[in-house]
């Protein structure tokens, strides 16, 4: 009895021929399965071979490697006194008796902190010699010049600054330097390829690609001799006396600033013309300053208006607004209303081109002018003087006023907010709009608050970004009375003024 049932226990294992058909159809299937599932091994194409940078249409590597040891960063510091907050409750005398007179005296000095610049540079003699700008190292006690290849730092002296044109020459005790070759800016042309080298935001030693977006920019009211290359390049904040290089690797310019709403590259930036920076270098090396030729004339290029009402051909020549006393000029027999179409046997393409030339001239020198004088040419000479230093305070960089009649404010005189305008009345950046440059005492502007140096930042809630909308809003202004929001080192604030009728 006992065998019967383990019998039947072994017979029930043992499987089919069907069910062993089945199991092995089930595992044929799951192994092809596994197979196919499985993850299959990636095939990549692979090329690992060296670029060819023989080509610049593949690489500005050998470039750069030619030209990026002689651009250094710069980093200047000097010390500025920071003046005490303002703390009233220093004059109580409970808090004087608590704390002590010593005590609340000593935060009430002036205390003095150290500021640092950051910008880039360019060597340009082996022996030492820096190209930067000066607002890089303006008012700097110390300067410390740090090679590309990270190893080498030397203190570097300044040779000396020309504000007028934002070019700076330092100079460091080395030798064997790698010193970039200078090109000939005035070759360049709109859409040739440029390269921009410097230390933007103090990262690091970096290079950025672009083309000349133009020739010979100026009129920003920035410094008083204006002829940049404009370029798409991005140049940002620490890029600043940093190289603009050409594909052959010559230096081209010297990056200096940009145009940007947000601070940082919006691709307008601007370099000084190495032609203009390499003069402007060998006479602050030879002379330690730079003597600029004199004439003694306010002018302005020929417009079509101006063209038709003297008869000249239009966009050539610089006609003479105003000839100062006791000047070359006045020697030499130039009247307002002249036209210089030549200076020194060359042609003078405008007003700016005219002033480049004097100033390049030396000083003493005799030079002949060919002039337009009721549409009659003739030929004076003229013995060139120096520029006087202080001649921005004496005469003043001219501004642009808005026109006679034009304005509905009575007594009021605007013109453009420049540089000089933002440093004599202590203006912000930041601030925009027209300048209030005069207002006769007895106008009614006057009464009402508005004085000279002011700024004009809405006029009938419309924001005013310059003189032209200043210009614009108040024709368009209706009513009796024009609503003005103004800035003054006070803060800003509303001024109504009565609006000047059609009788006046």
């Amino acid at each position: 009895m006992t065998n019967g049932p383990m019998k039947t226990f072994r017979k029930s294992e043992r499987l089919s021929s069907g069910a062993r058909c089945k199991l092995f159809a089930t595992f044929f299937v799951l192994l092809l399965g596994a197979q196919w599932f499985a993850p299959a091994s990636v095939r990549y194409k692979i090329d690992d071979s060296p670029l060819d940078r023989s080509s610049q249409a593949t690489s500005y590597a050998p470039l750069v490697n030619k030209v990026a040891p002689s651009v250094v960063n710069i980093y200047s510091t000097k010390v500025i006194r920071v003046r005490p907050l303002p703390f009233p409750f220093f004059d109580d005398p409970f808090f004087r008796r608590f704390f002590g007179d010593d005590e609340l005296e000593r935060f009430r000095q002036p205390r003095t902190q150290r500021a640092q610049n950051l910008g880039s540079g360019v060597i340009v003699t082996e022996d030492g010699y820096i190209l930067t700008n000066t607002h890089v190292v303006e008012g700097a006690d110390e300067i410390k010049v740090a090679l590309a290849d990270g190893k080498r730092e030397y203190t570097a002296k300044i040779v000396g600054t020309d504000p007028q044109t934002d070019v700076a020459v330092l100079k460091i005790d080395a030798k064997d330097l790698p010193a970039i070759t200078l090109g000939d800016s005035d070759k360049l042309e709109v859409g040739d390829v440029v390269l921009a080298i410097g230390n933007p935001f103090g990262v690091g030693q970096t290079v950025t690609k672009g083309i000349v977006s133009a020739k010979r920019r100026g009129g920003f009211g920035l410094l008083e001799y204006e002829d940049f290359i404009q370029t798409d390049a991005a140049i940002n904040p620490g890029n600043s006396g940093g190289a603009l290089v050409d594909t052959k690797g010559r230096l081209v310019g010297i990056n200096t600033f940009i145009v940007s709403r947000s601070g940082g590259s919006q691709g307008i930036g601007f370099a000084i013309p190495i032609n203009l920076a390499r003069s402007v270098m060998d006479r602050l090396i030879k002379d330690g300053k730079v003597s600029r030729g004199y004439l003694g004339v306010n002018i302005q290029s020929v417009d079509a208006d101006i063209a038709k009402e003297f008869n000249v051909p239009e966009g050539v020549g610089a006609i003479v607004a105003d000839v100062h006393p006791n000047t070359p000029a006045e020697d030499a027999g130039l009247k307002p209303g002249d036209v210089i179409i030549e200076f020194d046997g060359k042609s003078v393409k405008d007003s700016r081109h005219l002033q480049f030339m004097v100033a390049e001239t030396p000083p003493k020198k005799k030079v002949t002018l060919k002039i337009i004088r009721d549409g009659k040419q003739m030929t004076l000479t003229a013995t060139l003087g120096e520029r006087p230093s202080d001649l921005m305070a004496r005469f003043g960089a001219p501004h642009e006023y808005d026109e006679p009649g034009l304005t509905v404010l009575e007594g009021v005189q605007l013109a453009e907010l420049d540089a000089r305008a933002r440093k004599q009345f202590e203006i912000p950046e930041h601030v925009k709009g027209a300048l209030v440059a005069e207002v006769e005492t007895g106008a009614p502007a006057f009464g009402a608050g508005l004085r000279p140096g002011h700024v004009i930042v809405e006029i009938n809630r419309k924001p005013v970004e310059n003189l032209s909308d200043a210009r614009q809003f108040l024709r368009e202004a209706k009513g009796e009375k024009i609503l003005l929001r103004v800035w003054s080192r006070g803060g800003s604030h509303y001024i109504v003024v009565p609006r000047r009728t059609a009788r006046d």
